[in-house]
């Protein structure tokens, strides 16, 4: 078919995929069959559903089992329905975001060494499983590079930086690679280091520039080259900037903490947004790993500035601010004063706001200061990462301990990669939780888990905010949400159960959902737990659970026959009713998870 042919247009192929499966299979062609796992560390649907396509076009029908989103490593070493599956290849997709622990600038070369192991290891360990398991064909992303430089170009060669350690890597993976080409071991690379690379590179090596004018770029790329250099060369002679100015409002988090409140801005993992702002406030406090001095200039009361800033999921605090200026005064006057404080040039700072107005005023009252253009906060790492206000030609002992150095993200601590039973595995964990009754701060973001949540729920009710806080504040109810942490860090807000207390002592569970970032992890067994405790605690002696099929929750279709209970009824439709009798004897299930 020639739309799937190189070159193609990526944009018609996704529109079109369905027309264009219907032409394929229609096409009288004889293909052979194949089972192709997928093992993604992120999500993979359209993956698999364009990988199709070209596989059918190849003269291979692929028959496709997906990992739940994330979940690559269990499903390689804890072998299920894959086991079931039997698959004729596997492809694992990974990528630098499933990296758990990068080298920090406090680490010495011991350190960034053991968490190179340690990170390796992870993937071998897996392979050799897969391999041992399978005995079948298996290929291996390697890693992208990252999208900023903390270092600038020291990032390539300083031990501490995200691209040499990607770098060591991705040289790890290929001498596996040739080890098993020379063993005869069916292993793979698919190089998306060079194809993310070769993404800009197709427009970056232009061969007519080479040939008629020997520039080993393309002409419109020079400015980019040269700024890179100059960035390095002012880098030398002590020309960089030496802090940020920080608006709060839609820069920091979503929203407006003056009108919004606490509990009413975005920012962590429980929407799209708010992830987008937490990744933008840890880029930032890595800034400080740098010598970069981080100050604050809105136009807020004080009050809310800092209750926004001690915001529970965000990782940038009061304490990591040299300065906060959160007042009603022009930015300008805010930012000299800052200046003034720190006893620096207010043009040595870079102002960061969102609001162009602001940013206008600021540029023309403080000749030689920095303001970026930033539009959407998607954009914001990237802008001010690629102007090199901070190139890091150097970083000495005295730079890293101008600021107290906090990580944004926790270091995740060693986790061992070989175990004899799942349970083993969960325990390793040290998984914590925390299971309460909805509190006003998390509404907007139980709302939203209700109506994003498809698989894992059992009757897929969806509620507005003021379903919510009128749910909570109904006596009759009992309501939970599960946080769960572990050595990896805060998963979020990951569960809800709403259940509603009638007559006879029976509570009916009208809602059960839970995300699938923390599928098989038991999570399920500590809030039944939980239940069962409050359920006690209000005289319940008899819980009736409820599932309702629909063309995504078919995971949890024996949920409750897992948990204990007994099939009270089934309609045509599939429709399940379930209780379970608590009065007596009710044992807990949870084994690995610690509650609090």
């Amino acid at each position: 078919m020639k739309e799937l042919e190189y070159p193609f247009d990526s944009s018609y192929i996704m529109k079109k995929s369905k027309s264009l499966k219907k032409a394929l299979l229609s096409d009288g062609s004889d293909r052979i069959h194949k089972k192709i796992a997928v093992l993604g560390g992120s999500t993979t649907h359209d993956i698999i559903r364009i990988l199709e396509l070209f596989l059918l076009n190849y003269g291979i029908e692929p028959e496709f089992y997906e990992s739940e989103y994330g979940q690559y490593w269990q499903d390689a070493m804890f072998p299920g329905e894959l086991n079931d599956f039997g698959p004729d290849i596997i492809y694992i997709h990974t990528s630098n975001r499933n990296i758990t622990e990068f080298p920090t600038m406090d680490d010495s070369k011991e350190v960034v060494d053991e968490k190179l192991r340690k990170t390796y290891q992870h993937f071998e360990t897996m392979w050799k499983k897969l391999s041992d398991t399978y005995h079948c064909p298996i290929i291996q992303n390697n890693f992208e590079a990252p999208f900023y430089r903390l270092l600038g170009n020291r990032d390539f060669f300083d031990i501490h930086g995200r691209l040499s350690f990607i770098n060591r890597l991705n040289e790890k993976f290929a001498e596996y690679a040739r080890k098993a080409s020379d063993s005869a071991e069916s292993f793979f690379i698919n190089d998306i280091n060079y194809i993310s690379s070769c993404y800009g590179l197709d427009q970056w090596s232009d061969p007519l520039a080479w040939h008629m004018y020997k520039y080993a770029l393309c002409i419109p790329a020079i400015p980019t080259l040269s700024f890179n250099v100059a960035n390095i060369i002012k880098s030398i002679y002590g020309k960089n900037k030496k802090g940020l100015v920080l608006d709060l409002d839609n820069t920091l988090w979503g929203g407006v903490v003056g009108d919004d409140g606490v509990d009413g801005i975005e920012i962590g993992q429980e929407t799209n947004l708010g992830q987008v702002y937490a990744e933008f406030q840890n880029y930032v406090k890595m800034q400080k790993n740098i010598g970069v001095l981080l100050t604050v200039d809105s136009k807020n009361d004080q009050e809310n500035a800092i209750a926004g800033l001690n915001h529970p999921d965000g990782s940038l605090k009061p304490e990591d601010f040299v300065a906060i200026k959160a007042n009603w005064e022009p930015k300008s006057e805010n930012m000299k004063a800052i200046a003034k404080e720190l006893n620096i040039l207010p043009e040595s700072l870079v102002f960061v706001d969102d609001n162009p107005a602001e940013r206008a005023i600021v540029e023309g009252q403080i000749k030689g200061a920095a303001v970026p253009e930033i539009d959407s906060p998607e954009h914001y790492i990237r802008i001010i990462d690629h102007a090199g206000f901070f190139e890091a030609t150097s970083v000495s002992d005295d730079d890293r301990k101008r600021n107290e150095m906090y990580m944004a993200n926790k270091k995740r601590t060693e986790l061992e990669e070989s175990f004899t039973d799942y349970s083993e595995y969960l325990k390793s964990l040290e998984m914590e939780a925390e299971i309460a009754p909805f509190e006003k701060m998390y509404m907007p973001r139980i709302a939203q888990l209700t109506n994003k949540s498809n698989q894992f729920n059992l009757t897929t009710k969806r509620y507005t905010q003021d379903d919510i806080e009128k749910t909570a504040a109904d006596d009759s109810n009992i309501t939970l949400y599960g946080r769960l942490k572990d050595r990896f860090g805060d998963n979020g807000i990951v569960s809800l159960v709403i259940g509603n207390i009638r007559s006879d002592a029976e509570l009916h569970i009208d809602l059960w959902l839970m995300s699938c970032r923390v599928l098989k992890r038991d999570m399920e067994f500590a809030m039944m737990d939980a239940l069962v405790k409050k359920a006690l605690e209000r005289g319940v002696k008899t819980i009736y659970g409820y599932y309702y099929p629909t063309a995504k929750n078919k995971m949890v279709k024996e949920f409750y026959d897992i948990q204990g209970f007994e099939l009270v009824s089934e309609d045509a439709e599939g429709n399940k009713t379930y209780k379970l009798d608590i009065s007596q004897n009710y044992e807990n299930k949870n084994k690995v998870i610690e509650v609090k």
